[in-house]
């Protein structure tokens, strides 16, 4: 089931989705780190912001380079 996810996280339509779910859970945890002050949720809204750019540049790349699929 992992190895099915993977291969659709490749494609383009998974890039977007993972996309814009990380940065769903980027916007909650920088919520949830201004309201209470935690470090620990600004280092998580940090680590999904960057999955979000790289799901982007993947996506934006896949456009660019055609068809081929994305490591």
């Amino acid at each position: 089931m992992l190895r099915k996810l993977d291969r659709w996280h490749k494609t383009r339509a998974g890039l977007l989705v993972f996309a814009i779910i990380e940065l769903g859970l980027a916007y909650a945890f920088v919520s949830l780190a201004i309201d209470r002050g935690n470090l620990f949720y600004y280092a998580l809204s940090l680590i999904f912001f960057i999955g979000t750019l790289q799901n982007i540049f993947r996506f934006i790349g896949s456009y660019i380079h055609g068809r081929r699929q994305n490591r």
